[in-house]
């Protein structure tokens, strides 16, 4: 069940009919009617600014797999997903996936390490990945490949799926609650912090040793980074005022332009965020999730746990300090700006739009077009406030066959200079490519946000499409995904 009546894409048969559903719902979405092709399509068009040069504006978001070894080594599964990757003729390959920067760091017990004992293991990845693309589009000319650095921070689980080990900055009143963390569970000292940033450090030399273009500190999702933007509550080095808290991102630049000279840096960044949220008890009967409502927050105003959030309406958002981020990464060189919001563990329908929710989610209290027209103006926002950057976009998914019409618009019409597919990657890699080459959209393979490469995930199982993907579907993990389900 659903909070409202949502209209499911599927049935929508026309792009004139998805346009008027955009306007039904006061939205403004950029769509072209009419898709071209080669030359004439703005999504093949090379992007090229500050020694950065992009073959077109296709990118492939971070796809985390949950797939790898206990010791953070790749598998035959990884290899699957990294193919795609490369298969998709995106040129620009943001991040691959979060990789993290020590077993503590790990968000599961099968997240990917970098560290000396996995370097041939992400070697051959990113081996298998150009070689994808250039056996799929002849050329590798133009492909910028990167690693997105992670620490998981409150979302910590290195050695088992079912045993939390948070490392938090400070005290959520109510992340907190959800992870049931006492009042005196410990902090991260300033102590420790500075460890982690050497081993951002050493990760990205690495990163650098292995033929890396660029490494992504993450700021997005409720990870590390991004707590660190919202830690006005701490005290010390690195909480309070902005400069304290984006002291661990300066620092870890200041030590990567040092010890690994030439390797470009990008930032994924959850622009803007709102309280968490969780079922509707209420709407919620028989195993069946109620919509999304806000936790109750009217004792937290002004809210002080957020970032690119309205403190006095915290399911509000407000650029304020996002813009002013973004004016301190100018200030250091830094071009290569991917765009997000929310975070998959409190605000998935914001994060990740989508109609059928993950497992341990809530059914969408608003049409999953509302978040996906939030990010692309909140992208176009800063877009146009920040020319000189290379800005990512991030949500385009949900919008399934209407995905190519809506890229090549926004693309055209400047709110964003790339259009980034998670989801998407792992059913149909090849979709933008094959759409701005003129050939025929295969409806069968588009994503159409089932949640199942979340819901297996928060399962103990690797991440992709058990719907669509034959190398799930048809394997033993789908049965063990089915028997999980069932149980809940």
């Amino acid at each position: 069940m659903t909070a409202l009546p949502i209209l499911r894409l599927g049935a929508v048969k026309d792009v004139a009919r998805f346009q008027e559903h955009v306007r039904s719902l006061g939205l403004t979405i950029p769509c072209d009617r009419e898709l071209l092709s080669g030359p004439d399509s703005a999504l093949r068009w090379p992007l090229s600014r500050g020694g950065i040069k992009i073959g077109n504006r296709i990118a492939v978001q971070p796809m985390e797999g949950w797939d790898g070894t206990t010791d953070g080594n790749p598998t035959e599964h990884t290899i699957n997903r990294w193919k795609k990757f490369g298969r998709s003729g995106a040129k620009l390959i943001w991040g691959c996936e979060a990789i993290a920067v020590s077993h503590e760091g790990r968000a599961n017990p099968n997240q990917l390490v970098i560290a000396p004992h996995t370097q041939e293991g992400l070697a051959g990845l990113r081996g298998v990945l150009v070689e994808e693309h250039r056996r799929t589009t002849g050329s590798d000319h133009g492909l910028w490949i990167g690693l997105q650095l992670t620490h998981s921070g409150r979302y910590c689980r290195p050695n088992k799926h079912d045993r939390p080990e948070p490392r938090i900055l400070y005290h959520h009143p109510i992340l907190d609650r959800r992870l049931g963390l006492s009042p005196d569970y410990p902090t991260l000292t300033d102590g420790e912090i500075g460890a982690i940033i050497e081993e951002f450090h050493r990760a990205a030399k690495i990163a650098l040793e292995l033929g890396f273009d660029f490494v992504d500190i993450k700021h997005c999702h409720g990870y590390l980074g991004h707590e660190f933007l919202s830690a006005h509550t701490r005290d010390g080095r690195y909480g309070g005022s902005f400069e304290n808290r984006t002291r661990f991102l300066q620092e870890v630049v200041r030590g990567i332009r040092t010890g690994a000279r030439g390797l470009s840096i990008g930032v994924r960044l959850s622009a803007c965020d709102t309280v968490a949220y969780r079922p509707d008890p209420s709407r919620s009967a028989n195993g069946k999730l109620g919509p999304g409502i806000p936790e109750a927050h009217d004792h937290l105003i002004p809210y002080r746990w957020g970032f690119g959030v309205n403190p006095s309406r915290p399911t509000e958002i407000d650029l304020t300090e996002t813009i002013r981020f973004l004016t301190l990464l100018e200030e250091m060189e830094i071009r290569l700006v991917n765009l997000t919001a929310g975070s998959p563990y409190y605000n998935p329908h914001i994060q990740r739009p989508a109609l059928y929710p993950p497992s341990d989610g809530y059914q969408p209290p608003e049409d999953p077009l509302v978040g996906v027209a939030l990010q692309m103006n909140v992208t176009r926002q800063l877009k146009q406030r920040f020319p000189n950057l290379i800005v990512v976009g991030t949500a385009y998914s949900y919008l399934q066959d209407f995905l190519p019409h809506v890229a090549q618009a926004a693309v055209r019409e400047e709110w964003v200079d790339a259009v980034g597919l998670g989801r998407m990657i792992l059913t149909y890699p090849e979709l933008l490519s094959e759409a701005s080459e003129g050939r025929i959209v295969e409806h069968k393979r588009i994503c159409r946000t089932f949640s199942d490469c979340t819901t297996a995930p928060r399962n103990g199982l690797p991440s992709g499409c058990y719907p669509l993907d034959s190398y799930y579907k048809n394997s033993e993990l789908a049965d063990r995904l089915k028997s999980a389900k069932a149980k809940r």
